[in-house]
């Protein structure tokens, strides 16, 4: 949560480990011309080695319930799309390739979210999820610049970050804040010092661009394509790049890319509020007595006294770390990006009541990429590059303060982190792109913007502002009337089966389809 932009971050791979653990527009048509010899690149596929630690580490992936496996490959692309015959970095790409019976469309290429979540380790965690698509598409993910095994950025080291997450990112006095400041540009000036030469090009124009190569080198036509989260701007900014070149896809967590980052973190506050409001009320309204409290105001109260009294008297955590104000805030809100973590949620809290923190740090850990080894991903470290690559605004921190008031009225749990959280970008190396993603995307062919009325990192009405920022006669919406980041990997039925025929079938959903 050091980052507000971080909460977009592709919470699919966390929600699996932590399942387990707990249990246990411009020159579109000319591409082929600008990528000269690297379009014709030939793929070396093979068999997955296990994810590096940047990925966030773990064993290799296992084969799919059919016997079939996992094939990894490194597609060259250039450092710089402006010159685009200079030096190159290596894009790590992973496939399941189709398993029939229908003919085969081409390859369905997915972004998990973030920016700078691994679609090399989290595909293959959620491949069931996605297996009706197998049958007509190989199913394929990738790092994508600057994340990961693709010139992954790098900052701090694993005991640097360890450090740098237990600071206190609700300053609440001049010394608390000069804390705060000095951790947040040390950070930055890390990232500079490791990283200098990847951190002017993991734009996501240049993303995209990168997936149009992709989409040459992988033999397609046109891009079908699956973005989940920061993978919905990330889709939306191919579309307006390559109109031309859209073939079928689907947005799912829709990222509203009409907003400031202000805006945006401002959405975020009451979207987390809202999801917290109804984890409080499902938990009251059981059968069973709600250990948290006797009403959901109960709950929420209860959770902000304990938040208030971790900010003076930090918990005993996973050792030798504290749970923290800041640590349980983002444990907490790692939890309501699913609702197959409200479970959990609440023993972390039970937990935390009777003095251990140890499940809302878990929780935590997988909000900031840290496996349970210690070893941190470079999910922060991306995360923080390619927004404060994309976008011009900077803030200081009297702009903060004055903003903290209308913070604080969106949500009183999340308010502080999400505003003192605009300072990420503050001193940075490399100025931002534009005010706002463009995606407008005259000539492309349908694409089916899906928003969830419940999210709390990429808020429903971001879909609508989708539809609308694509263009007229480009975006068809689906509302799904449920809970969690993210429709499609809900299990609603009646969003799979719109989602899936249009992708196997080519048949676009009505406009304003509604799912319950």
């Amino acid at each position: 949560m050091q980052n507000p932009r971080g909460l977009r971050a592709a919470a699919l791979t966390a929600t699996a480990v932590l399942l387990s653990a707990l249990v246990a527009g411009c020159g579109g048509d000319g591409s082929q011309d600008a990528h000269g010899n690297l379009a014709a690149q030939k793929l070396d596929w093979s068999d997955c080695p296990a994810p590096s630690a940047a990925e966030g580490g773990g064993a290799a992936p296992t084969p799919l319930p059919d016997g079939a496996t996992w094939q990894c490959a490194t597609m060259k692309a250039p450092l710089d799309w402006n010159r685009p015959k200079g030096d190159t970095i290596g894009i790590a790409l992973i496939r399941a390739r189709a398993d029939g019976p229908g003919r085969r469309i081409g390859s369905l290429i997915f972004n998990f979210g973030g920016p700078g979540g691994s679609g090399v380790s989290t595909l293959p965690s959620f491949a069931q999820d996605y297996a009706k698509l197998r049958t007509r598409y190989d199913l394929v993910s990738f790092d994508p610049r600057g994340v990961g095994r693709s010139a992954g950025v790098r900052c701090e080291s694993d005991a640097q970050l360890d450090q740098y997450f237990q600071q206190d990112a609700t300053p609440d006095d001049a010394a608390e804040r000069a804390a705060y400041l000095k951790n947040t540009e040390q950070f930055n000036a890390d990232c500079e010092k490791n990283s200098a030469r990847i951190l002017p090009h993991v734009r996501t124009t240049d993303a995209a661009r990168d997936m149009d190569l992709m989409r040459q080198v992988l033999g397609d036509s046109r891009l079908h394509y699956f973005g989940i989260s920061y993978g919905t701007e990330l889709g939306g900014v191919y579309a307006h790049l390559f109109p031309g070149h859209v073939g079928r896809a689907v947005l799912d967590a829709v990222v509203d890319p009409t907003q400031t980052p202000e805006q945006s973190s401002l959405g975020q506050a009451r979207g987390f509020q809202l999801a917290m409001d109804n984890f409080a009320h499902d938990c009251v309204s059981k059968s069973s007595p709600c250990p948290l409290g006797s009403t959901a105001q109960d709950v929420e109260n209860r959770v902000a006294a304990l938040l208030k009294k971790l900010d003076g008297a930090p918990l005993p955590g996973i050792f030798p770390r504290q749970l923290t104000q800041t640590a349980a805030t983002n444990g907490i809100a790692q939890a309501l990006y699913s609702k197959e973590l409200w479970e959990p949620l609440t023993e972390g809290l039970e937990q935390a009541y009777a003095g251990d923190g140890r499940i809302l740090m878990l929780l935590s850990d997988a909000m900031n990429g840290r496996s349970q080894n210690g070893e941190y991903s470079n999910l922060t470290a991306a995360n923080v590059a390619i927004n404060c690559a994309d976008e011009k605004q900077r803030y200081d921190p009297a702009y903060v303060q004055r903003k903290l008031p209308q913070f604080r009225a969106a949500s009183p749990l999340f308010g502080d982190f999400l505003a003192w959280g605009m300072l990420s970008c503050r001193h940075w190396a490399v100025p931002g792109a534009a005010d706002r993603p463009d995606v407008s995307a005259h000539g492309s062919a349908p694409i089916l913007v899906v928003g969830n009325t419940g999210d709390p990192a990429t808020p429903y009405e971001g879909a609508k502002k989708m539809v609308d920022a694509l263009g007229q006669g480009v975006a068809v919406e689906l509302t799904y009337k449920g809970q969690g980041h993210g429709a499609y990997n809900s299990g609603n039925e009646c969003v799979q089966n719109a989602v899936n025929g249009y992708l196997l079938g080519g048949k676009v959903p009505a406009a304003g389809t509604v799912c319950s």
